[in-house]
């Protein structure tokens, strides 16, 4: 069989422009996030398949890389299902490691835990821009804060960051799971009904207020209870302050304190951030995973036209490894959505060092050519970047593909010294 040159499809090389960017985000990264307290930690890619299949991930537990047993434990000939095939598989987000590696090692770990995780993570999706099928996550987590503490420094933080990364105008979305339940429970949908009538809202901005009624009423829910839910959208249009006059009608459905919860985050985020974004409450905001309990944001660039990083709370899902109630918050930006926006965009990373290139005649005797890596030496002590290279016999186009990759200056070096 013929060896291919191209890459699996969903995954791709990555050239040195883009390293160069790519390097330099995770640096700007780890920098802002461990300034507000994150600690950097690792999981493995390969996590137990049933910790990949809890029915927490949603969607995502379709498209799982799954990896089949390995030695005497794969027994083809009496394989009967699936089960008897993969007992592990590629993680496809970063959070359900985290909640198997916080119940490993909470002893060991401070309360509340701020963790950092960037790494890649791998689902069976369909490739498109700005989308893999293995592509790098990079999540900031507390674990252990019951208050809204949490969800005020994540949305501090990583709006801190697409600051420093020049990013401006764009919006947070924020939500919280208790009150989309309320919203569906006073309209008079059943508790069973309610993961498919947030799948249909979900498509709001897509489909507008209008596709989102006939999709309900498609579906066969019953028509007083849509146009009682598609009321309350109405309701909010017309009042002054959305979420206080949403609190007003909900009543006795709503959980006590929810409300009140998202005004102080919204407040609070407002009040102290010193990035030009806008915060908002937005009622018809899902977020797919069924994992998150309560206040859940999404990040929306213009640049792009869709989400670009969310997350949200998720307190049950520690404790389903460990039995023990433990309450945790998230926020993941799309770090490869990022990185896409950046390179569409030209970006430049700021304070390169100079780049230049010592281009060395071939043929050169031993002497000479330790006299120029000495200086190549000397000037990298001194802080430069150096390259050295042999002269190529085009060396005009040698130059020009040094230039893309951000060399300046160049150094010949023949091996006569009075060419020099």
């Amino acid at each position: 069989m013929a060896m291919s040159k191209k890459p699996v499809t969903g995954m791709k090389d990555i050239l040195p422009a883009e390293m160069q960017i790519r390097d330099y985000v995770i640096s700007l990264i780890k920098e802002t996030y461990k300034g507000f307290g994150f600690t950097p930690i690792e999981t493995p890619c390969v996590e137990n398949i049933g910790n990949l299949s809890n029915k927490q991930g949603g969607e995502n537990e379709k498209l799982i890389f799954k990896i089949m047993k390995r030695g005497e434990k794969l027994d083809l000939a009496h394989a009967q299902s699936e089960s008897d095939l993969a007992d592990s598989g590629l993680r496809y987000d970063l959070t359900v490691p985290l909640a198997r590696f916080y119940a490993n090692n909470a002893s060991a770990l401070p309360k509340p835990f701020k963790a950092l995780q960037i790494g890649p993570v791998w689902r069976a999706d369909r490739p498109q821009k700005g989308r893999f099928r293995q592509f790098h996550q990079c999540d900031i987590d507390i674990l252990g804060d019951p208050s809204n503490l949490a969800e005020i420094e994540l949305i501090l933080a990583t709006t801190t960051l697409l600051g420093k990364l020049d990013f401006k105008g764009f919006k947070i979305h924020i939500n919280d799971r208790r009150i989309l339940k309320a919203m569906a429970q006073y309209s008079g949908f059943a508790p069973d009904q309610f993961d498919e009538v947030f799948i249909i809202l979900d498509k709001m901005d897509k489909i507008g207020r209008d596709g989102v009624r006939e999709e309900l009423i498609q579906a066969g829910f019953a028509a007083e209870s849509v146009e009682k839910y598609m009321g309350l959208f109405s309701a909010m249009d017309d009042a002054g302050d959305a979420l206080t006059a949403l609190e007003n009608t909900l009543g006795g459905v709503l959980e006590d304190g929810a409300a009140e919860n998202l005004k102080e985050i919204i407040h609070s985020v407002r009040e102290t951030s010193q990035v030009d974004f806008e915060l908002v409450f937005d009622p018809t905001l899902v977020r797919g995973m069924s994992y998150y309990t309560g206040t859940i944001f999404e990040i929306e660039v213009p640049q792009f036209g869709s989400s670009v990083g969310g997350g949200g709370r998720y307190d049950e899902m520690i404790g389903k490894f460990t039995n023990m109630p433990t309450c945790a918050c998230g926020f993941s930006i799309g770090f490869e959505r990022i990185i896409t926006i950046l390179v569409d965009h030209h970006f430049q990373v700021p304070g390169s060092k100079n780049k230049t290139a010592y281009l060395i005649e071939k043929g050169m005797e031993g002497d000479r050519l330790c006299q120029v890596l000495r200086q190549a030496q000397q000037a990298r002590e001194a802080g430069q970047q150096v390259l050295v290279s042999m002269m190529n016999k085009n060396k005009k186009f040698q130059k020009e593909q040094l230039m893309a990759e951000g060399y300046t200056e160049f150094k010949e070096f023949y091996k006569n010294p009075l060419k020099n």
